[in-house]
């Protein structure tokens, strides 16, 4: 969430190439709606917005119960602003401006921790993946994935211990703005399968889809 849309698109456009998918909001009202309904692993969220503040709009998530990873990406300097976002339920803070990489480690610490992981490098059997490098291997050999690929089998390795139904991964794999035909997500799965081997993705009917 942003006011500025040059400045947001151009993180936007860095997050993409390592390896996010984004949704935008310009103001406040726009992006309170989009965090209440939508199933979303972080926000970066701007103090300065108009129409509702990114303060206020932290509290109402927090109020309503929601355990959303939030970083907050502002202007405003000064322990007494970092202390009010933080208090108010926010999980990182980082000012304007930045170093990208910097953004990205920070947004995957969140994604980290939110999962109850802390390594980095995802594991589960003979099944690795880097997600600083996004690199997979399995039995220590590397697998060539595609982006898409990727994202599918780090949202799956951070979920490993329950099945994750085709609409969970087709709302996390893409954003609002894209409309994927109902099968694209079974393609890459079976490309997937391919690539890892047959056993290391498992589909129950009626449940989705599970490492192992």
């Amino acid at each position: 969430m942003e006011d500025e849309p040059a400045f947001a698109q151009k993180v936007r456009a860095n997050l993409t190439e390592a390896g996010f998918v984004t949704d935008y909001a310009a103001d406040g009202n726009k992006g309170w709606i989009l965090g209440d309904t939508q199933n979303y692993d972080a926000a970066i969220l701007d103090l300065g917005l108009p129409m509702v503040s990114g303060l206020d709009i932290l509290k109402r998530w927090r109020h309503s119960g929601s355990r959303l990873p939030v970083l907050i990406l502002t202007a405003r300097s000064g322990w007494v602003e970092r202390v009010n976002g933080l208090n108010a339920g926010a999980d990182d803070y980082l000012e304007k401006p930045f170093q990208t990489q910097e953004l990205v480690a920070r947004i995957r610490a969140l994604l980290r921790r939110s999962s109850g992981k802390v390594d980095p490098t995802l594991r589960h059997g003979d099944l690795e993946l880097d997600t600083t490098t996004g690199v997979a291997t399995k039995a220590g050999r590397s697998v060539d994935l595609t982006a898409l690929e990727l994202r599918i089998l780090e949202y799956l390795l951070h979920r490993a211990e329950r099945f994750v139904t085709q609409k969970e991964l087709r709302d996390h794999i893409y954003s609002v703005d894209e409309l994927p035909d109902t099968n694209t997500v079974e393609v890459h799965i079976a490309r997937l399968r391919k690539k890892l081997g047959r056993g290391t993705i498992r589909t129950a009917r009626g449940m989705g889809y599970r490492i192992g």
